[in-house]
């Protein structure tokens, strides 16, 4: 009997939340507190239609291409140097592992017959070329991960079925209008690592998207794009060249529970920005280039986590994280880390941190110039 991983892998992606896939393949989780739940942090609800993989019955179909692993209706062909998509894939295989292979290009009949396919994993190839019709009969896909290979340019016509795109660390450079026209369905997408510009985002190109999550990081943005989503819960933009933020860039943004702006560039934040954001929760600001703390942070009634590690932050006001007053705000910070900032940590009057849960909670010093 094979190994099970690619199964329990998948039973764990159905139950899970997108950004709560720990270990699963190629995707990297940021190195933030645990703070919300799945359900909580998302805002989405689980996604219907997930196969109940505990109730089918075990096939031992003798379709299985050569060199792969077969069970159930989990079909592996990871690491096997395969030059193009196998054939003898069952009709009844719901997750097909093609990772760390050598296939450049899926072709128009690639997938023919898999009409019950739910996962495609295809990371870490070379794939180039995609058929406009490659993904035409899955008319399940719910999740694809074509990661780390060669695409200049989002996949044509995906499956109207589809729930999670990643696509990071290709060589995208536009993103261009109508592209995800149809995806009702879909609430998570990963395009991080990948040379995209404010420029590459053509007006309208997330027309139609009711995201919950997308990640941009490790591009080439120097500002946040216009026009993402109103629905989103989380944003991340770390690892790019924002400079500044400014008044009207959050201001379509009201239900973010969390904002990642890390390694970015940051040396302003205009006053008020942050007051579009009433549902925050974690707000990643540091490794950036601010000399004070954020405006408006004790209006943020439920912010918990706010990193500002890694700036040039020389005072901490007593007013800078906690309202005036008490019983303002309603979640109290369990996270507020401000190392390896040039600011004078024992001039910092205790009363600056009333607000937070346990004095464990503050990452104070360690400043090397």
């Amino acid at each position: 009997m094979w190994p099970l991983w690619p199964l329990a892998a998948l039973l764990a992606l159905s139950q899970a939340l997108p950004f709560e896939q720990k270990a699963f393949w190629d995707f990297t989780l940021d190195d933030g507190l645990p703070m919300l739940n799945d359900e909580e942090a998302s805002g989405a609800e689980t996604t219907s239609g997930i196969p109940d993989l505990d109730s089918l019955p075990p096939t031992y179909s003798a379709m299985c291409p050569f060199g792969c692993h077969c069970h159930l209706r989990v079909v592996q062909c990871s690491d096997l140097g395969l030059k193009a998509v196998p054939k003898e894939i069952s009709p009844d295989t719901t997750l097909l592992d093609l990772q760390n292979n050598d296939i450049s290009e899926l072709r128009k009949d690639d997938f023919k017959g898999l009409q019950h396919l739910y996962a495609l994993v295809l990371v870490n190839n070379k794939i180039s070329k995609i058929h406009e019709k490659a993904f035409s009969p899955l008319r399940k896909l719910q999740k694809l991960y074509i990661s780390k290979n060669h695409l200049v340019e989002i996949p044509p016509n995906l499956p109207s079925s589809l729930v999670e795109l990643r696509i990071h660390d290709n060589r995208i450079r536009k993103v261009p209008k109508g592209v995800f026209s149809g995806l009702r369905n879909m609430n998570c997408i990963e395009m991080g690592g990948n040379p995209l510009e404010n420029s590459g985002f053509e007006p309208g190109a997330f027309d139609g998207l009711k995201l919950n999550y997308l990640r941009i990081s490790e591009a080439k943005l120097t500002g946040i794009p216009k026009d993402l989503p109103e629905t989103l819960n989380e944003l991340h933009l770390d690892h790019n060249k924002i400079q500044a933020i400014e008044l009207e860039d959050l201001l379509r943004y009201s239900k973010l529970y969390r904002l990642g702006l890390g390694h970015n560039q940051i040396r302003m934040i205009e006053n008020g920005s942050l007051s579009f954001l009433p549902m925050l929760r974690e707000l990643h600001l540091d490794n950036n280039k601010l000399s004070r703390v954020p405006s408006g942070l004790p209006d943020l009634k439920l912010l918990q986590v706010v990193y500002l590690h890694t700036n040039n932050i020389t005072k901490v006001g007593v007013n800078d994280f906690c309202p005036v007053g008490f019983g303002v705000k309603r979640a109290y910070y369990n996270g507020i880390s401000l190392f390896n900032n040039p600011v004078p940590y024992w001039e910092v009057q205790p009363a600056t941190f009333r607000c937070v849960t346990d004095r464990l909670a503050i990452q104070f010093g360690n400043y090397k110039k």
